[in-house]
């Protein structure tokens, strides 16, 4: 098949799978990773992902540029940077398939308790309808008084260790996914906040491993042109993407992103069920 017949399905590919991303804050690599895969191989899924992920997500942060949480941003580069490069170098020397099933089982069990704590906090307003009411009559002013308290309260620098594990793991196999959603819905971050903050992180880590990978000669002229296909065809369907979310609610997007994470993560699963077999 040629290079330019490959191009042209990665890219028509690409642009459907960056209008999802849009709607669901991020998991285009879980649309095109199996196509990718079953043209060029596995082993180019790695640098042919990182490339078109930099470009796609580069052209995000241009479109959200205003909606950047930059203090989040702050904390996450350093170790981003520091874990993208180790994984990126340790996939030039190994491949560990076994993290795929790690990954798919947290983002399950992730989009499994955010729908559950859900599900108790409208039951606990449902059960209290006049609470605020009552609060403003009693003359106290607490109007969050009757509502349930986060059982923990995250802090921009929780990100660290969160971001090296994410780069690190993304450089060693290609992507992990929307891992770190469930840390952007906690910190308080939907819509064009979480899109804009989330793509440049993105771009920070795929930009070290795009530098690491062609340090070590592990990408290919080949590859190089698939990862162009792919981001190139990103920049309208970004375009397009940013139209249908601003016509969604923040709920809805919440709802979408839940939902994404768990297809997502058993799609890893379904991907590696024949090592998941073998550890059974």
């Amino acid at each position: 098949m040629s290079e330019i017949t490959i191009a042209v399905y990665l890219g028509g590919a690409s642009f459907l799978a960056w209008i999802v991303s849009t709607l669901a804050g991020g998991g285009s690599p879980f649309i095109l990773i199996p196509l990718v895969n079953l043209l060029m191989g596995a082993s180019a899924v790695p640098p042919i992902i990182t490339i078109g992920m930099f470009l796609g997500n580069a052209h995000r942060v241009f479109l959200f540029w205003r909606s950047i949480n930059w203090e989040l941003t702050a904390w996450y580069a350093p170790s981003a940077i520091l874990g993208s490069f180790l994984g990126a170098y340790t996939f030039t020397k190994i491949h560990l398939d076994w993290l795929q099933l790690v990954i798919g089982i947290f983002l399950i069990v992730s989009a499994v308790l955010f729908f559950l704590e859900k599900e108790t906090t409208a039951n606990v307003k449902l059960a209290q309808p006049n609470a605020e009411i009552l609060s403003l009559e009693s003359g106290c002013g607490d109007e969050n008084k009757h509502l349930p308290k986060p059982k923990f309260e995250l802090k921009a620098w929780h990100i660290v260790p969160a971001g090296f594990l994410k780069a690190y793991v993304s450089g060693l196999v290609g992507t992990t996914g929307p891992v770190l959603n469930p840390f952007y819905l906690s910190y308080g971050l939907v819509k064009e906040q979480m899109l804009a903050t989330k793509a440049t992180h993105v771009v920070i880590i795929h930009l070290v491993k795009i530098i690491t990978y062609g340090a070590f000669s592990a990408m290919s002229r080949e590859q190089v042109v698939a990862g162009l296909a792919i981001g190139c065809a990103a920049i309208p369907a970004n375009l397009v993407g940013k139209y249908l979310l601003s016509r969604m609610s923040a709920q809805q997007f919440r709802q979408v992103v839940l939902a994404f994470m768990a297809i997502g993560g058993m799609w890893m699963l379904w991907g590696q069920r024949n090592l998941f077999l073998e550890i059974l």
